[in-house]
């Protein structure tokens, strides 16, 4: 049998190696990149400075403010903000990270499929066919294609898990407010995360360190929760996939425990949180037809909910949380379930244009991220393999308040054990681009 074509970690080369990884990255952003429709723009080549990320060439999400020139935030008629960079770019070019390229997205970071009428939707590295997952799209196909070797995304309800999922990358949603929002574009000020993706959970620890200065614990003695209720509502293919990642982790020495009790009323108040902040944030729009009329609807269902009832589920958030932590954790430091209950759709069947389009499809792409960014935990999705139509498949793991590196840690366990992440996406490979340079 094959060996599968891989890319490796940035963390996994050496200095001279990755000075020239760095160089084949801005080669294939220009290339690769623009043919997969995920790039927003390309960065002027700075100079690395020493840190721990010295050289790691990265790209911003495209309403992430990097100092040159305005985001577009997805839209075909940008606003201008003139605004310096963001937070989270500054702490990164501290730390020696070089950003290469602004990476294309949903419009307002408000579409799980990824898609996007206005600018032309981001491909799937995988198969063009299929669905890129959103709204970090741009950033999760650039990585998962070797065009760079860490992405910053957002996460609202789900924004790099989704996307990491669907291209087969790793994707960190830390805890709420840990990272700066800063300079970055607003959609649900109350849910927001800037999030992390790489091709996997080690080079997201460097980024992490980078940003942090904070190093990942041991994972000694363990216990990760179960929530079988998100198994069971899973596709039959993805409850498996799972079964078998859940099944590494266990050999990996940490107890697995089962529970029930997926977070309803949580992912109730998330979805309302979101619509009524978004509506909010960005009520000028809807009267703009530059945006997608579907776009404008959903930003006018949020204008209909009450300011009382915005404030009665925001009020009722440290209850769920404590709720939560006592019931669906209990002594575990993580509960883990699917990323998405089925599989990575095709791109008919997300998209409202289309006579295949299904809404109950469009809304399982976040059926099962929405509650953490309401909870504001922090959330790590890992590639768990690949489905029946080649596509690759993501576990995801919540936890508790400030839980990031431990996350980062157990990701880390489980990729030194198996194989599932850093292959080269199947569209990549038959274009014939997967260049010894980067391939391990």
């Amino acid at each position: 049998m094959n060996t599968p074509a891989r890319l490796p970690d940035w963390s996994s080369l050496s200095e001279r190696d990755r000075l020239a990884a760095a160089q084949e990255c801005r080669l294939r952003l220009a290339q690769i990149g623009q043919n997969l429709h995920a790039v927003a723009g390309i960065c002027r080549p700075v100079a690395s400075r020493d840190g721990v990320l010295a050289g790691m060439p990265y790209v911003a999400k495209d309403m992430i403010a990097t100092g040159e020139g305005d985001p577009s935030w997805g839209c075909a008629r940008p606003p201008v903000t003139n605004a310096p960079a963001a937070v989270v770019i500054s702490r990164l070019a501290r730390a020696g990270a070089v950003l290469i390229g602004r990476a294309e997205m949903t419009e307002l970071a408000y579409e799980p499929s990824g898609l996007n009428a206005a600018r032309g939707s981001v491909r799937n590295p995988w198969n063009f066919d299929y669905a890129p997952g959103g709204s970090s799209s741009g950033s999760a196909a650039l990585v998962a294609a070797g065009c760079c070797y860490a992405a910053l995304g957002s996460d609202t309800g789900g924004s790099v898990r989704i996307p990491a999922h669907c291209c087969g990358v790793t994707a960190l949603k830390p805890s709420w407010g840990k990272i700066a929002t800063e300079g970055a574009m607003p959609l649900a000020p109350s849910l927001d995360t800037i999030g992390l993706l790489a091709r996997g959970a080690a080079d997201l620890a460097l980024l992490w360190r980078g940003l942090f200065e904070e190093t990942v614990p041991p994972t000694d003695a363990l216990s990760i929760t179960v929530l079988m209720d998100a198994i069971a509502e899973s596709d039959d293919e993805i409850a498996q996939i799972c079964r078998t990642a859940i099944g590494a982790l266990r050999r990996l020495g940490i107890r697995i425990d089962e529970r029930a009790g997926f977070p309803t009323e949580a992912d109730r108040n998330c979805l309302l949180v979101m619509q009524a902040e978004a509506a909010r944030v960005h009520s000028t729009r809807l009267g703009d037809e530059c945006i997608d009329a579907v776009l404008r609807k959903r930003l006018g269902k949020g204008i209909a909910i009450s300011d009382d009832d915005l404030v009665t589920a925001l009020g009722a958030r440290e209850k769920l949380r404590n709720q939560f932590l006592a019931d669906q954790l209990g002594d575990a430091a993580a509960l883990v379930l699917p990323v998405m209950p089925i599989k990575t759709p095709r791109v008919a069947e997300v998209d409202p244009a289309s006579p295949d389009f299904k809404a109950r499809t469009l809304y399982a792409l976040s059926q099962f991220t929405r509650f953490a960014n309401y909870l504001g935990l922090p959330a790590l999705a890992v590639p768990a393999g690949f489905d029946s139509n080649g596509m690759p498949v993501g576990l995801q793991l919540i936890g508790r308040p400030g839980g990031d590196t431990l996350l980062l840690a157990i990701g880390m366990s489980l990729q030194a054990e198996t194989d599932w992440h850093g292959r080269v996406p199947s569209a990549v490979a038959a274009s014939g681009v997967a260049e010894k340079g980067l391939v391990a």
